[in-house]
């Protein structure tokens, strides 16, 4: 044996560089997004958030916001939202979704169940959107009233049901507007979708979308570059917003995407925002900065619009 040689527990797999490290042994060591704040009441918004288990078998999670305006009013529309992170990184408990929920939930006034799905690569794709549905119909299961989480029963609102993500978020949130157009969901009827900053692939092979994703059907895989889905007039809402930004190296199949909706068969509206000079969720990373405000604002707008 070499003795220069390191044991089989530090040699690295495969190397993700700035999301994680495969070591030899199986362990995953992510290099980014590892952050967590605890939930509580947020003193700038006045809004509430608390974790929940949806299925304690797989760890499947969520964190809730509640508005000020809960109780007061009549119920109000919920947002389920999932989170970026290229599929492999981040969390619903992140520092950067638990502020920018905060200010969704009190600028949309809308209740939000952001969903904490299992992360790749310990659990391949398409888990992170099997995860992400079941935490749907969970959801949906208290359109009556009588569910286990009471502020779904007792302050959402499912006619006005939405669907949002930012990066990979953005990707299942479109898939999961797909399935709710193909399988339907209790009945419900899904109002419209945010995507912001979406990842829809690349022209060429993705190393690391083919490492998370290993039973992916090539570049044109219709859950990454839905463009190309022959299904596309098939999504389940009839009101589309796509955010994009213009520095963004994602920003180039965001637009193809608009243009393929807006070109398709579906019987809805679809919007694009794009923000000039900006780099991918730069709203995140600087959410004080004036088109980060503005973001927010048009978010909420089309949810208010109902």
């Amino acid at each position: 044996m070499d003795p220069n040689s390191a044991p089989d527990d530090d040699q690295i797999l495969r190397n993700f560089h700035p999301w994680f490290r495969l070591y030899k042994d199986g362990r995953v060591q992510r290099l980014m997004g590892q952050d967590k704040v605890p939930a509580g009441i947020d003193p700038v918004t006045g809004v509430q958030s608390k974790d929940i288990t949806i299925n304690p078998e797989t760890d499947l999670s969520a964190r809730m916001f509640l508005p000020k305006a809960a109780g007061t009013a009549e119920k109000l529309p919920l947002l389920i939202y999932i989170h970026g992170g290229a599929f492999c990184i981040c969390s619903a408990f992140h520092p950067f979704y638990h502020s920018h929920l905060n200010t969704i939930a009190a600028e949309a006034n809308a209740v939000v169940l952001s969903v904490n799905y299992r992360l790749a690569p310990e659990h391949p794709l398409p888990i992170a959107y099997d995860d992400t549905w079941e935490a749907i119909k969970w959801a949906a299961a208290h359109s009556n009233g009588v569910g286990s989480e009471p502020w779904l029963n007792d302050h959402a609102d499912f006619r006005c049901l939405y669907f949002a993500g930012d990066s990979a978020g953005a990707n299942i949130a479109h898939s999961m507007a797909m399935q709710v157009g193909i399988d339907g969901l209790n009945g419900l009827n899904l109002a419209g979708i945010v995507l912001i900053h979406p990842y829809f692939g690349n022209d060429r092979r993705d190393e690391l979308i083919a490492f998370l994703y290993p039973t992916m059907a090539g570049l044109d895989d219709p859950k990454i570059n839905p463009a190309k889905d022959p299904n596309l007039r098939r999504l389940g809402c009839r009101r589309v917003l796509v955010m994009v930004a213009a520095n963004d190296f994602l920003v180039d199949r965001g637009r193809t995407y608009y243009e393929a909706l807006k070109n398709s068969e579906w019987e809805g509206e679809v919007d694009m925002v794009e923000a000039e000079g900006e780099t991918h969720v730069f709203h995140l990373y600087d959410p004080a900065k004036e088109k980060a405000r503005s973001l927010v604002k048009q978010f909420g707008s089309f949810i208010i619009q109902k």
